[in-house]
Protein backbone atom coordinates (compact mmCIF):
# COMPACT_ATOMS: atom_id res chain seq x y z
CA UNK A 1 0.00 0.00 0.00
CA UNK A 2 1.33 3.77 -0.68
CA UNK A 3 2.28 6.03 1.71
CA UNK A 4 -0.52 8.32 2.69
CA UNK A 5 1.07 10.94 1.73
CA UNK A 6 2.46 10.10 -1.12
CA UNK A 7 -1.32 9.54 -2.22
CA UNK A 8 -2.58 12.99 -1.08
CA UNK A 9 -0.04 14.99 -2.89
CA UNK A 10 -0.59 12.59 -6.71
CA UNK A 11 -4.50 13.90 -6.22
CA UNK A 12 -5.43 10.30 -5.87
CA UNK A 13 -7.69 9.05 -2.73
CA UNK A 14 -7.46 10.86 0.40
CA UNK A 15 -7.20 8.35 3.57
CA UNK A 16 -9.73 9.26 6.58
CA UNK A 17 -8.08 10.84 9.50
CA UNK A 18 -8.53 8.91 12.53
CA UNK A 19 -11.31 9.02 14.50
CA UNK A 20 -10.51 11.54 17.42
CA UNK A 21 -13.72 11.97 19.03
CA UNK A 22 -13.41 15.39 19.37
CA UNK A 23 -15.93 18.19 18.22
CA UNK A 24 -16.49 21.64 18.35
CA UNK A 25 -19.09 23.27 20.87
CA UNK A 26 -21.06 24.10 17.93
CA UNK A 27 -20.89 20.49 16.02
CA UNK A 28 -21.88 18.33 19.32
CA UNK A 29 -24.79 21.14 19.67
CA UNK A 30 -25.45 20.56 15.58
CA UNK A 31 -25.48 17.02 16.27
CA UNK A 32 -27.68 16.94 19.47
CA UNK A 33 -30.05 19.24 17.23
CA UNK A 34 -30.04 16.88 14.15
CA UNK A 35 -30.97 13.60 16.92
CA UNK A 36 -33.71 15.98 18.63
CA UNK A 37 -35.24 17.05 15.37
CA UNK A 38 -35.31 13.64 13.58
CA UNK A 39 -37.16 11.88 16.25
CA UNK A 40 -41.02 11.04 16.25
CA UNK A 41 -41.71 13.21 19.34
CA UNK A 42 -40.44 16.45 17.80
CA UNK A 43 -42.39 16.01 14.55
CA UNK A 44 -45.79 14.91 16.92
CA UNK A 45 -44.54 18.49 18.98
CA UNK A 46 -44.64 20.39 16.34
CA UNK A 47 -48.12 19.28 14.32
CA UNK A 48 -49.44 19.43 18.11
CA UNK A 49 -48.64 23.28 18.09
CA UNK A 50 -49.90 23.89 14.44
CA UNK A 51 -52.97 22.53 16.03
CA UNK A 52 -53.05 24.79 18.53
CA UNK A 53 -52.36 27.51 16.70
CA UNK A 54 -55.01 26.97 13.56
CA UNK A 55 -57.88 27.58 15.57
CA UNK A 56 -56.36 30.95 16.80
CA UNK A 57 -56.82 32.62 13.45
CA UNK A 58 -60.38 31.85 13.47
CA UNK A 59 -61.08 32.93 17.63
CA UNK A 60 -58.94 35.88 17.21
CA UNK A 61 -58.69 37.14 13.54
CA UNK A 62 -57.95 41.12 14.77
CA UNK A 63 -54.77 40.17 16.68
CA UNK A 64 -52.37 40.76 14.33
CA UNK A 65 -49.88 40.59 16.13
CA UNK A 66 -50.40 37.80 17.68
CA UNK A 67 -49.72 36.29 14.38
CA UNK A 68 -46.99 37.97 13.45
CA UNK A 69 -45.58 36.37 16.53
CA UNK A 70 -45.87 33.01 15.39
CA UNK A 71 -44.87 33.54 12.09
CA UNK A 72 -41.76 35.19 13.00
CA UNK A 73 -40.70 32.76 15.44
CA UNK A 74 -41.72 29.50 13.23
CA UNK A 75 -39.62 31.39 10.70
CA UNK A 76 -36.10 31.99 12.71
CA UNK A 77 -36.50 28.32 13.96
CA UNK A 78 -36.46 27.16 10.49
CA UNK A 79 -33.39 29.04 9.73
CA UNK A 80 -31.90 27.73 12.66
CA UNK A 81 -32.66 24.55 12.38
CA UNK A 82 -31.49 23.90 8.39
CA UNK A 83 -28.37 25.43 9.27
CA UNK A 84 -27.30 22.93 12.12
CA UNK A 85 -29.11 20.04 9.76
CA UNK A 86 -26.51 21.33 7.26
CA UNK A 87 -23.69 20.89 9.30
CA UNK A 88 -23.88 17.78 10.56
CA UNK A 89 -25.11 16.37 6.88
CA UNK A 90 -21.92 17.86 5.29
CA UNK A 91 -19.81 16.32 8.31
CA UNK A 92 -21.65 12.92 7.40
CA UNK A 93 -21.17 13.51 4.02
CA UNK A 94 -17.33 14.02 4.43
CA UNK A 95 -17.00 10.94 6.80
CA UNK A 96 -18.80 8.34 4.50
CA UNK A 97 -16.65 10.05 1.43
CA UNK A 98 -13.35 9.86 3.23
CA UNK A 99 -14.64 6.00 3.80
CA UNK A 100 -15.84 5.61 0.24
CA UNK A 101 -11.87 6.80 -1.03
CA UNK A 102 -10.22 4.75 1.42
CA UNK A 103 -12.28 1.00 0.25
CA UNK A 104 -11.25 2.24 -3.43
CA UNK A 105 -7.72 3.09 -2.33
CA UNK A 106 -7.72 -0.57 -1.09
CA UNK A 107 -9.05 -2.28 -3.78
CA UNK A 108 -6.64 -0.33 -6.02
CA UNK A 109 -3.66 -1.56 -4.25
CA UNK A 110 -5.33 -4.96 -4.08
CA UNK A 111 -5.65 -5.08 -7.59
CA UNK A 112 -2.33 -4.38 -8.59
CA UNK A 113 -1.02 -7.16 -6.20
CA UNK A 114 -3.08 -9.32 -8.30
CA UNK A 115 -2.47 -7.67 -12.18
CA UNK A 116 0.81 -9.58 -12.35
CA UNK A 117 -1.61 -12.91 -12.28
CA UNK A 118 -4.02 -10.93 -14.61
CA UNK A 119 -2.99 -8.08 -16.46
CA UNK A 120 -6.26 -7.32 -17.34
CA UNK A 121 -6.69 -6.01 -14.19
CA UNK A 122 -4.04 -3.03 -14.15
CA UNK A 123 -6.41 -1.06 -16.80
CA UNK A 124 -9.03 -1.58 -14.37
CA UNK A 125 -6.72 -0.38 -11.32
CA UNK A 126 -5.77 2.40 -13.74
CA UNK A 127 -9.52 3.55 -14.01
CA UNK A 128 -10.25 3.53 -10.94
CA UNK A 129 -7.47 5.28 -9.53
CA UNK A 130 -8.39 8.17 -11.90
CA UNK A 131 -11.89 8.10 -11.09
CA UNK A 132 -11.44 8.32 -7.17
CA UNK A 133 -8.37 11.44 -8.14
CA UNK A 134 -11.18 13.19 -11.06
CA UNK A 135 -13.59 13.00 -7.90
CA UNK A 136 -11.04 14.82 -5.86
CA UNK A 137 -10.52 17.23 -8.11
CA UNK A 138 -13.90 17.59 -8.92
CA UNK A 139 -15.86 18.05 -5.51
CA UNK A 140 -12.82 20.37 -3.89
Amino acid sequence: MQDHAQRSTSGSATMPAPASGRLTIFDRFATAASALASKAAFFVACVLLVLLWAPTFLIMPSIDTWQLVINTATTIITFLLVALLQNTQSRSDKAVQQKLNAIADALADFMGVLSTDHPELNRHREELADAVGLEKRESS
